[in-house]
């Protein structure tokens, strides 16, 4: 019999916040829709208003070094009244544009803020080390491993910009696309959203 120990096995608890964070994200975006319908808050707005919130909404979200998920709800209820691909490349670009901040936090600051010996340092390192830009693109389309480890690492390993930036959209991009067409599907299985 295989006994697994949570000590020993940081995966688990990693899938368990996976979990209550699409939860959460689900759960406000239904209070988003709730609101708006119940408040009769005009959502005919021009979309192009519309894909500038989501954008500066998600900027100001991964700006935070906290995986927040009221970002993935905003863009579930745009996604409801305005193109999918739209909201989730608007929604991308503001991410990468918030995530970038970490990455300077990473290249200018190594020695002030980080110990080595954290967990997950030296394995996130040598990824991006090994594969570089495939290394930022995986863990920023992975939804477990807070990214904001990832591009403080890529900061301080000085990965060049001009490579960081689009590997970041190169994750992003198409995860939103499937968390908001997953998310969108099961707020429509709620019967009270």
């Amino acid at each position: 019999m295989v006994v697994i120990n949570n000590r020993n096995n940081p995966w688990k608890k990693l899938v368990i916040i996976f979990l209550g964070f699409i939860v959460l994200s689900i759960g406000f975006g239904c209070i988003i829709r709730s609101l708006l319908a119940h408040y009769h808050i005009p959502t005919n707005i021009p979309a192009w208003t519309a894909l500038l919130i989501v954008f500066g909404i998600l900027v100001v979200v991964n700006l935070s070094v906290l995986p927040i998920p009221f970002g993935i709800s905003i863009m579930l209820v745009a996604a409801a009244h305005w193109n999918l691909i739209l909201v989730a490349l608007f929604g991308s670009l503001g991410a990468c544009l918030g995530e970038f901040s970490g990455y300077i936090f990473g290249y200018l600051g190594k020695r002030i803020s980080i110990d080595e010996k954290m967990l997950g340092y030296k394995t996130i390192h040598g990824w991006i080390m090994k594969y570089g830009m495939w290394a930022i693109a995986f863990l920023s389309f992975q939804p477990i491993i807070p990214f904001e480890i990832g591009g403080f690492i890529a900061g301080v390993a000085k990965m060049p910009v001009r490579r960081f930036l689009p590997a970041l959209w190169i994750g992003k991009f198409p995860k939103y696309i499937i968390l908001i067409y997953l998310g969108n599907t099961l707020m429509h299985l709620i019967p009270f959203s």
